[in-house]
C-alpha cells in the first residue's frame, strides 16, 4: 500500500490539535483562546483582523471570543491611534500568568510529537515541512492572482 503523505499530514495535523485542545484546558482555556493568547505575546499590538487571520477563524468569531475573554480578564482591547474604526488586543496580568504555563505545555506537546526522532530527523522534518509549507503558499497565491 503506497503511503498518502496528504493524509499523514492532516492526520497528524488533526491528532497534534486535539491533543493541544486537551491540554490546555487545564489551565482553564479552549485551544483557540489559547492560540489567541500566543499569538498576543508573538505578535503585541494589532488589530483583531490580523489576529482571526493568525488563528484562522472569522473575524465575527474572534469577536465573540475576544468578547467572552476580555469579560473573563484575559484579554483587554484599546483603540488603535492610528486607525479610530480599529481596536488593538493587549494581554491582562492574569493573562501574563498563564503565558509561562501555557509555553510549557507548547514545549512538552513538541517533545512528545518529536519523541523517538533523532535531532537529525527532527531537523530534516523542519526542512521538510518547511518546503511543503513554502509549495502550499506558491500554489495559493498563484490561485489568488488568477481568480484576482
Amino acid at each position: 500500500m503506497e503511503t498518502n503523505i496528504g493524509y499523514l499530514l492532516s492526520d497528524s495535523g488533526r491528532l497534534l490539535r486535539k491533543t493541544f485542545d486537551e491540554r490546555v484546558r487545564s489551565l482553564g482555556l479552549t485551544a483557540v483562546q489559547a492560540r489567541l493568547l500566543m499569538s498576543l505575546v508573538k505578535f503585541p499590538d494589532n488589530n483583531q483582523a490580523f489576529y482571526a487571520e493568525r488563528i484562522e477563524v472569522e473575524p465575527i468569531t474572534l469577536t465573540r471570543i475576544v468578547d467572552r475573554m476580555e469579560e473573563a480578564g484575559w484579554v483587554e482591547r484599546v483603540f488603535d491611534p492610528h486607525d479610530r474604526r480599529a481596536r488593538l488586543l493587549h494581554l491582562t496580568d492574569k493573562s501574563r500568568e498563564i503565558v509561562e504555563p501555557l509555553r510549557g505545555i507548547v514545549d512538552a506537546l513538541v517533545e512528545d510529537m518529536a519523541e523517538g526522532l533523532t535531532a537529525q530527523e527532527q531537523d530534516m522534518l523542519a526542512r521538510l515541512l518547511e518546503k511543503v509549507s513554502a509549495n502550499l503558499s506558491a500554489e495559493r497565491e498563484i490561485r489568488n492572482v488568477a481568480n484576482g
